[in-house]
C-alpha cells in the first residue's frame, strides 16, 4: 500500500479499533425510551475557550459518539463547530452521535426558547437528550441573563415558578422533534420524589456529580428503581483532585497498567453509569475512552473510599435554596 494512503487511513481510524482490547467506544446503555447512549461521553464544562471545537472534532475522529453540552457553558458554538468538522470529514454521521444539552435556570419558564438558541449554536436540528440543568428557577428578567443577583448578592430566584412546571413544559419538547428524550440533572432524592408523581414522561436520565468521594447511593438507587439512567459528571473530582493520590487507586492503576483517571472512569462504566470526563488534550481524550474491567473486589474497594475519607462534593453552587443534598444543607 502507498505509504501516504496508509497514513491517511491510520489518521482517520478510531483509537478503539487500533486498540481492540479497550472497547468503551462501542459500549452503550439503554435509556427508558429504548434509545442507546454511549457509556463514555466527552464533557465540555469548563473547557478552555478556543479549544473546544478541536477537542470535539478529535474525540469524534477517535471513537467518541457522545458529546455532553449545555447552554450555560457558553461554548455550544464551538461544540457545534467541532461536530460539523467531524461530520464533514466523513468519520461519522449525525445519527451516529448522541448529543446532550441542558436548559438553564433563567429559562425555566421557556425551555423551548433555550433549546432553540442552543440548536442554532450547535448547528443541529435536534439533540438526543435535553436535561433540566438544576431544579432551581431563576428570575428570567433579572440583572444578568444567566446569573441574576439581588442587591445583597444572593441569587435572584423565581419563587413563583417550580421545577415541576418546568418539567411539564419540557414534556412538550419531545413532540416537536427538537429533542429525542428529556431528563434532569443535579436531582437529589428530595427533588426527584417531588417530580415523579407529576410526570407523564419519566426522566430518561439524571446527570449528577459522582465519584468515589461522592457515590450518592441513595439517589442512584432511586434512579435505578424508576428506570432513570445515572450519568456521572466530574468523575475525576475537581482539578488536581486528591483521588489521583489515593493509594488504592494508584495501586489499581499500576496493576492494570493505566492511569488513575482510567480507573475512575471505569468505575462508573462498571457500575452501569454513563460517564462524562472532560479534556481538551488529544492524548487524554483518547485515554479517557479506554475503560477497563474491574472485578468485584476492586469495585468494593473504590466504593469504600468515602467511608474512610468522608463525603466530598466539588460542585455546589450557592443558589440560596436547599437542594436536598445529604452532605450539605
Amino acid at each position: 500500500m502507498n505509504p501516504q494512503l496508509a497514513n491517511f487511513i491510520l489518521a482517520r481510524t478510531p483509537a478503539y479499533i487500533l486498540h481492540p482490547e479497550t472497547m468503551a467506544a462501542a459500549e452503550t446503555f439503554t435509556l427508558n425510551t429504548g434509545a442507546k447512549i454511549p457509556a463514555v461521553g466527552l464533557g465540555t464544562w469548563q473547557s478552555d475557550p478556543g479549544q473546544v471545537a478541536s477537542a470535539v472534532e478529535h474525540a469524534l475522529k477517535n471513537g467518541y459518539r457522545h458529546i455532553d453540552a449545555a447552554f450555560v457553558y457558553g461554548n455550544e458554538n464551538e461544540v457545534g463547530d467541532g461536530i460539523k468538522k467531524a461530520l464533514e470529514s466523513g468519520v461519522c454521521k449525525r445519527e451516529d452521535i448522541f448529543v446532550t444539552s441542558k436548559v438553564w435556570c433563567t429559562y425555566h419558564r421557556k425551555p423551548e426558547e433555550c433549546l432553540d438558541e442552543g440548536l442554532k449554536k450547535l448547528q443541529l436540528d435536534y439533540v438526543d437528550l435535553y436535561l433540566m440543568h438544576w431544579p432551581v428557577p431563576m428570575n428570567p428578567n433579572g440583572n444578568h441573563p444567566l446569573m441574576p443577583k439581588l442587591e445583597d448578592g444572593s441569587r435572584d430566584l423565581d419563587t413563583e415558578w417550580s421545577h415541576i412546571k418546568t418539567w411539564k413544559e419540557m414534556e412538550k419538547l419531545v413532540k416537536t422533534g427538537k429533542t429525542k428524550a428529556i431528563g434532569v440533572s443535579n436531582y437529589s432524592v428530595k427533588f426527584l420524589e417531588e417530580l415523579l408523581p407529576h410526570c407523564e414522561t419519566v426522566p430518561a436520565a439524571n446527570q449528577i456529580e459522582n465519584h468515589p468521594y461522592l457515590p450518592q447511593q441513595e439517589i442512584v438507587d432511586l434512579c435505578k428503581e424508576k428506570g432513570i439512567l445515572v450519568e456521572a459528571y466530574s468523575p475525576l473530582g475537581s482539578t488536581g483532585s486528591p483521588m489521583f493520590q489515593e493509594e488504592g487507586i494508584k495501586e489499581m492503576a499500576k496493576k492494570h497498567d493505566v492511569g488513575p483517571g482510567t480507573v475512575l472512569i471505569s468505575y462508573q462504566v462498571n457500575k452501569g453509569n454513563v460517564v462524562l470526563p472532560k479534556s481538551t488534550t488529544p492524548s487524554r481524550i483518547e485515554e479517557n475512552l479506554r475503560t477497563i474491567k474491574l472485578d468485584s473486589s476492586e469495585m468494593e474497594e473504590l466504593e469504600s473510599i468515602h467511608k474512610k475519607k468522608g463525603i466530598t462534593r466539588f460542585v455546589y453552587p450557592a443558589f440560596g435554596v436547599s437542594l436536598g443534598f445529604p452532605d450539605k444543607d
